[in-house]
């Protein structure tokens, strides 16, 4: 089995789940019965999600390190803007790097929202409102899996990146 009992996983979409148990949904049918993942996301402990361990390996995977975390912090300045200037293909673009569950595309359409919201303004014009929303989304994402990987409260993550990568700039 990939995965055990007390391991952080990303699942797209949701986010970062804590495996609960592994356990049979239908004990006494054991023969026919599949193996399930029970894991509960960091954001909502009330909630449950069952995931068949035979089907977990495009659904999930282990949450960052800390090592690999800080590695990404690192890379932050250097992973490409996913500049994409279609509107139609934008919120497809968005939509496929929230379901790749990849913490880089996260980070290359935070990039890009923040670009696209920061012309926009200058133009005297909002955040479009698909913009908006993917960088919620996305932003929420990526700061759950690093604070979980960084042992710090999500609220604190985007202070850290901003400290590392001002510290760390070269003048």
């Amino acid at each position: 089995m990939k995965y055990e009992i007390g391991d952080f996983v990303s699942k797209p979409v949701t986010g970062i789940c804590k495996i609960e148990n592994i356990l049979y949904l239908n004990p006494q049918d054991e023969k026919n019965d599949k193996l399930y993942y029970l894991m509960k996301p960091v954001e909502d402990e009330k909630e449950k999600i069952y995931v068949p361990v035979s089907n977990s390996d495009s659904r999930l995977r282990l949450c960052l390190t800390k090592e690999e975390a800080w590695n990404l912090i690192k890379r932050i300045p250097d992973i490409p803007t996913a500049w994409t200037n279609n509107e139609k293909m934008r919120e497809q673009n968005y939509k496929e790097a929230v379901r790749a569950n990849n913490p880089e595309a996260l980070v290359a359409i935070i990039k890009m929202i923040y670009q696209r919201k920061q012309k926009r303004l200058a133009q005297g014009k909002k955040c479009t409102a698909t913009d908006a929303r993917y960088f919620q989304i996305a932003e929420n994402l990526l700061y759950m899996e690093l604070g979980v990987a960084l042992e710090k409260p999500k609220q604190e993550i985007c202070k850290t990146i901003i400290d590392y990568i001002d510290q760390n700039k070269i003048d």
